[in-house]
């Protein structure tokens, strides 16, 4: 028996906040409470995750769950993001001032869900994990009540839910070829046996997959990605952005390492590369005409999905240097949430004074307000993977490790998309610092806003002049209790 729910800490604390979120709200008409108590769980949530680090390797939950030095890395990457993001939100929540304590409990409740999946290591698990994450979701990108963002909401559940349907059977699949639920044993049957079911089971990791690359904006589960991205409240698009793609993420490179490429079977990691190939490309080619910056922004991270890809690709690819190549898909990671957190947090401060998204309404930023221009300007370059920002290293590790694994045509596809993505980044950065202002309004932020922004700068800076800091961490936390 392996229960250890003591090892579960950080997730009973989000738990325990996310009623206490709901009980502040309901009974003291100081709203700030809320956004105070959500910060405090949070802030005791990581400081709880970091000691874990001790603990490991462990089973949870009878193996339901199991904690490694690669759960506890998204764990506490999980957690700052909402940190970050509870931080953005904190003048954005104005706008739905009736839904404040509704609003940081599922907030807190996604995060739940996203630190979940990554430790799962069980069908059941993953099926509980994702689901909780994808609920809290659909509810979050609706709570702003207008018409588009009722609309997303209504897109995102409908294909979100024929979505799980298909992953649940394909899941049901694996476990009836199989016969059991747990990863390891999955793992062992496969290669135990030349299955004459075996293409019951391909189908199933077929259909298994289709579910995750709906999560993830993969081509071509990638539709409801720009509808969603534009109709959701900002600091909500920035948590699908990032949480939520990164935790699909999670659990899928855990699932090739473990089940997948038992058989060293090559064909999986082909068709990974080649989704991997279209997905970066469709993203980069659809973003160029876009002028609805969130819009951009969603097509961008949809091709942003197809680099990640390539990591997962190679480690199917290459098993013998799999720890290596995780770890530097885990760099790109941070480096992309930490992008992605500079550019939507300018977002959320420049659409409170126009409400308006559009490109050009960002004309001159650099002489109104040049110290957002600059942090703008970062998380695109790093996006873009200029020279000395932490994308660049980002995209350096994976594209060297995908190269050493026998990958090498992928990669040139990707460095071909990385110059068209120039194109757009660039032309918002023109916008930006040379194009005349259409107006000499200051833009304002808040003290909480001010903060991300300079974390997030910081952090692109730093990580792209001092790689090997990160590149420490990462190395740490790639490793799996089963490798």
């Amino acid at each position: 028996m392996y229960l250890n729910l003591h090892l579960l800490r950080p997730e009973i604390c989000l738990a325990i906040t996310a009623i206490a979120v709901i009980a502040v709200d309901l009974f003291s008409r100081r709203k700030w409470l809320v956004n105070t108590v959500s910060l405090v769980g949070l802030l005791v949530s990581i400081v709880l995750a970091i000691s874990l680090v001790g603990s490991m390797p462990n089973y949870v939950g009878n193996g339901l769950f199991v904690l490694d030095n690669y759960a506890v890395f998204f764990k506490i990457l999980f957690i700052a993001i909402a940190i970050l993001v509870v931080l953005v939100s904190t003048d954005y929540i104005e706008r739905i001032p009736k839904l404040h304590g509704e609003y940081h409990a599922l907030l807190l409740t996604a995060t739940l869900g996203a630190m979940l999946t990554a430790a799962a290591q069980n069908i059941i698990s993953v099926i509980l994990s994702v689901e909780l994450t994808a609920v809290s979701l659909y509810a979050l990108v609706g709570m702003l009540k207008n018409e588009k963002s009722t609309e997303s909401s209504l897109k995102y559940l409908l294909l979100g839910a024929v979505n799980s349907a298909v992953m649940l059977f394909g899941l049901a699949l694996v476990f009836g070829f199989t016969g059991s639920t747990n990863f390891s044993e999955i793992a062992e049957m496969i290669s135990k046996s030349v299955m004459s079911d075996g293409f019951g089971l391909f189908f199933g990791l077929a259909l298994v997959f289709a579910g995750f690359a709906f999560k993830i904006a993969a081509v071509p589960f990638h539709m409801w990605a720009p509808d969603v991205y534009e109709g959701s409240p900002t600091p909500i698009t920035l948590f699908l952005s990032t949480v939520s793609k990164i935790a699909g993420f999670s659990i899928l490179l855990r699932l090739v390492i473990i089940i997948v490429d038992t058989s060293s079977n090559h064909t999986w990691g082909m068709l990974l590369a080649i989704i991997s190939a279209v997905t970066m490309t469709t993203g980069n080619l659809l973003a160029i005409s876009q002028n609805n910056i969130k819009r951009l922004l969603a097509y961008s991270s949809i091709a942003q999905s197809g680099y990640m890809l390539m990591a997962v690709a190679a480690v199917s690819v290459s098993m013998h240097d799999s720890l290596t190549i995780v770890s530097s898909l885990q760099s790109y990671m941070v480096a992309f949430a930490l992008a992605e957190i500079a550019v939507f947090s300018v977002v959320i401060i420049a659409s409170r004074y126009k409400d308006s998204e559009s490109i050009t309404d960002y004309s001159g930023l650099g002489k109104r307000s040049p110290r957002m221009a600059f942090i703008l300007t970062l998380g695109l370059l790093s996006l873009m993977g200029f020279p000395l920002m932490a994308g660049f290293m980002g995209k350096f590790y994976v594209f060297n490790q995908v190269a050493n694994g026998g990958l090498l045509w992928l990669v040139i596809i990707a460095v071909i998309n990385s110059v068209i993505s120039a194109f757009y980044y660039l032309r918002i950065i023109r916008t930006i610092w040379i194009e005349t202002p259409q107006s000499f309004e200051t833009p304002r932020s808040s003290p909480a806003l001010k903060i991300v922004l300079f974390i997030s700068g910081i952090g692109i800076l730093l990580f792209g002049i001092l790689p090997a800091i990160l590149s420490t961490f990462t190395a740490w936390g790639s490793q799996f209790i089963s490798i």
